[in-house]
């Protein structure tokens, strides 16, 4: 019991490489199989719930180990809460492979990739910590694959995979017949192959113009008005650069500029100096005492516009029932403010270009994305900081989401990192910058402009809401199916 309870674990902290750093974004479409040809060769459901957690949490905490430092001792409670997020999969697996037929089979690679949709979304909440580690978020390296990103967001992408390895799984499963097994393999290479297609075959979209993006990325700079100058000489390195737009990342004024004239004139100086608009982000006490997180768009003549960021981290930028649990800022690395959260979103006019700003923690998220692309703007950015996750996994974690955001959105991403890997990408996912997070300096990257309404940006989240169809519909199945059998055992007088 307990070596297929190791090898559970080994399995699913083998799976993590097929992310960034590691990048091995082949391996997520068999990596899963092993999994479940343990979970179809299971005892019993108990059994199988037990071999379900164990890989996941290996799963997780081999991908986000970065976090775990800063959990303190909270560090054992979240791997063992967060074991349970691949539970329901696991049972699902159990009962639909341990007697394995084509029919069930192919009942499987529907539903076992619906469970896998509806816990990936549901923990996905902003406030659980947004879309880290989504299976179809490996594929990001995968430009043809990727593109079904465009036709369900990266839902599907997830929805493909782990149909695949269930695929995969019916094809080597010990004891299967023939036939079942045809079925699986069958059903593993048709949906592979129309993946592809899709992408092989999806037509280009029509270039507008194009767009000259600087970045300023000084890393680490310790005390607010060190920070300001800092990024102020590396501005100056760009004048006379032919640009669009210098952008800042994210925290990199801490000093409110509306209490501070001689931070909002240097500002002003800057843009003129560098010949174009500028973004800041500024994270700094207010005129009303509290924190937010803004970004600002400067031109010579003054503030253009501001956005406030709307998705905080949690616990990193504020702390969720603060009156409960506001303890855990003595124990922990979580934030002692609370940060103000946004209302909406903003669109900035630049250089005659419509800029959709979002702020490092945001990126994560499709559906911010998705609703700046229905405001018809050209491209996103997003200012970002990984101060914290210094030298970690995240940062290149972090950077590859836009590729994906891209695609979802079908406008051209560019992120910039204070201290990370900045990264630029066009409107099909192909990466036009990447800046590893030891750069001090700055860059600039040609951005190609193109709008299109992909069938993600116009249908919204339509993969997680079928997906949950498909569970509700199996799960009252299964109900009715046991309540059949009970029925069927009573003794009759």
């Amino acid at each position: 019991m307990w070596r297929s309870r190791l090898l559970a674990a080994a399995i699913g902290a083998g799976l993590a490489p097929a992310f960034p750093v590691a990048g091995a974004w082949w391996w997520a479409w068999a990596g899963l199989a092993p999994l479940l040809v343990l979970l179809a060769r299971a005892g019993s459901y108990r059994q199988a719930a037990w071999l379900s957690w164990c890989a996941c949490a290996a799963f997780f905490t081999t991908l986000h180990h970065w976090v775990l430092p800063f959990l303190g001792i909270f560090a054992p409670l979240a791997i063992v809460v967060i074991g349970w997020v691949w539970v329901p999969f696991g049972l699902a697996a159990h009962g639909l492979l341990r007697r394995a037929t084509p029919a069930r089979v192919l009942m499987a690679s529907l539903v076992l990739p619906s469970v896998w949709v509806v816990t990936e979304a549901l923990r996905s909440w902003k406030h659980l910590g947004g879309a880290w580690g989504l299976l179809g978020a490996a594929q990001w390296r995968a430009p043809a694959v990727a593109q079904l990103a465009a036709l369900g967001g990266v839902w599907l992408l997830s929805f493909v995979l782990v149909a695949v390895n269930t695929g995969i799984a019916a094809a080597v499963l010990p004891g299967a017949g023939r036939r079942t097994r045809l079925a699986g393999g069958g059903a593993a290479l048709a949906l592979t192959a129309l993946a592809a297609g899709y992408g092989l075959l999806r037509p280009e979209p029509a270039v507008t113009g194009a767009m000259r993006v600087a970045g300023v990325q000084p890393g680490i700079v310790p005390g607010p008005e060190r920070r300001v100058a800092e990024h102020l000489r590396l501005t100056r390195e760009l004048a006379g650069r032919d640009h669009d737009v210098v952008v800042w990342g994210q925290s990199s004024v801490g000093l409110d500029p509306a209490r501070r004239p001689d931070v909002d004139r240097r500002l002003r100086a800057a843009s003129a100096e560098a010949g174009s608009d500028l973004l800041v982000n500024v994270d700094a006490t207010g005129p009303t005492g509290r924190i937010a997180k803004t970004a600002t768009h400067y031109t010579p003549a003054g503030v253009a516009g501001t956005y406030v960021k709307r998705r905080l981290a949690p616990f990193g930028e504020y702390i969720p029932l603060r009156p409960l649990l506001g303890w855990v800022a003595g124990a922990t690395e979580a934030a002692e403010r609370d940060r103000v959260t946004g209302a909406g979103p903003t669109v900035f006019e630049v250089a005659g270009r419509r800029i959709g700003p979002l702020i490092s923690y945001e990126s994560t998220f499709p559906d911010l994305r998705r609703e700046l692309a229905r405001l018809d703007v050209d491209v996103t950015i997003a200012q970002g900081s990984l101060t914290t996750f210094h030298g970690s996994w995240a940062h290149a974690q972090q950077a590859s989401f836009e590729a994906l955001r891209a695609i979802e959105s079908g406008r051209p991403a560019v992120l910039v990192e204070l201290d990370g890997t900045s990264a630029a990408f066009d409107a099909r996912g192909r990466r036009l910058a990447w800046v590893p997070p030891d750069h001090r300096g700055v860059f600039v990257v040609g951005v190609p402009l193109s709008r299109e309404a992909t069938p993600y940006v116009r249908l919204g989240d339509w993969v997680p809401a079928l997906a949950t169809g498909v569970v509700a519909a199996a799960g009252a199945a299964c109900a009715v199916r046991r309540l059949a059998g009970l029925r069927g055992r009573r003794p009759t007088h």
